[in-house]
């Protein structure tokens, strides 16, 4: 059993990027068998124009924030895709055996281009199959995937089908979907109907990781919320988009049902709730943003493990490249 997430670097990380992906990954790692591959898709990140410093400085602070988390690089293989170049190079071998209307299919395309479609880089097209690519390198067995990213499971496995059809060889698993636990869907603490983004530019919106615990009080203090008090079970958050998103994140943090949470503070106002949900952060949050800001001074270690994750992740790739050019007929 091999098991590969990825996730693009972003740098200022928040608290909806630690219970949306990066706490599932660490049980992953706990309680998964098999091998853990988790890899940072700064190649995906180019197919729209970044800022080069930017985008270094992006992946390892990402990095950081995984190992910050939980991610042992000795449990997982933690890695950046630009140091493997093996993904670069199977995925010109895959774009060979894709089909042109497989990708017009691709609903993500569509929405991330909107209208400039025919300005949109040929990355942005076309990434699906770099990430099949990616999946299929490490003949991985198992992917956890979310409703967004089913379609693209099911074109890595068209690939793969196609790829081992064509060649008359066995060259690919077909990699299996997995459904990851229920991760919270954290909205912005000034807006219940936008989820928390480090794009929006009132920094009260979210809940950084490197937050000190006196700006995480203030900000839960201020948060928007409403008048009414607390119901005594979750139908009762219904049309209350703020009180919802404040409980659900003290849900989330405490690892309790919403209904169990409102069994708790049922009838109590927010003078009573946000305090509570303010410790909870903060104490759940300190020894994150400790390590955290321990590792984003010293980029050299940050480097130098990824460095031997990528060192691990080639020589587990390399039996499949060389595989899948020699299945091709390919001199080397």
């Amino acid at each position: 059993m091999r098991t590969l997430s990825g996730i693009q670097p972003t740098g200022n990380l928040h608290l909806g990027n630690y219970l949306g992906a990066i706490r599932n990954w660490v049980r992953m790692q706990d309680e998964m068998e098999g091998e853990k591959l988790y890899f940072l898709a700064d190649l995906h990140a180019i197919t729209v124009h970044n800022d080069p410093a930017e985008l270094t400085a992006n992946t390892r602070e990402m990095a950081a924030a995984l190992m910050a988390a939980g991610i042992d690089p000795e449990k997982a293989i933690l890695f950046n895709q630009a140091r493997v170049p093996a993904h670069a190079e199977l995925a010109w071998l895959l774009f060979c055996t894709a089909r042109i209307g497989w990708l017009n299919r691709m609903t993500q395309f569509k929405e991330k281009s909107g209208k400039n479609r025919e300005g949109a880089s040929v990355g942005l097209y076309a990434y699906p199959v770099l990430q099949a690519a990616d999946v299929l390198l490490y003949q991985t067995t198992h992917v956890p995937v979310g409703d967004d990213q089913k379609q693209h499971l099911e074109l890595a496995r068209d690939i793969a089908t196609k790829f081992n059809l064509d060649t008359g060889t066995d060259t690919f698993t077909l990699p299996e979907p997995t459904i990851p636990a229920a991760a919270a869907r954290i909205m912005s603490l000034r807006d219940g109907s936008a989820k928390m983004s480090k794009s929006d530019p009132s920094d009260m919106s979210r809940i950084n990781l490197i937050d000190d615990p006196d700006t995480i009080i203030a900000k839960i203090r201020k948060a928007k919320t409403d008048s009414e008090p607390l119901p005594s079970e979750a139908a009762g958050l219904e049309g209350r988009a703020e009180a919802k998103n404040l409980v659900s994140i003290y849900a989330a943090m405490a690892d309790e049902s919403v209904d169990q949470v409102l069994a708790r503070f049922a009838g109590q106002g927010f003078g009573a709730f946000k305090p509570a949900l303010g410790e909870l952060l903060v104490e759940t949050l300190r020894p994150i943003a400790a390590r955290l800001t321990e590792l984003k001074a010293d980029p050299a270690a940050i480097d130098a493990a990824l460095e031997a994750g990528a060192a691990r992740a080639s020589a587990l790739a390399k039996p499949t490249l060389d595989a899948a050019y020699a299945a091709l007929g390919l001199c080397r």
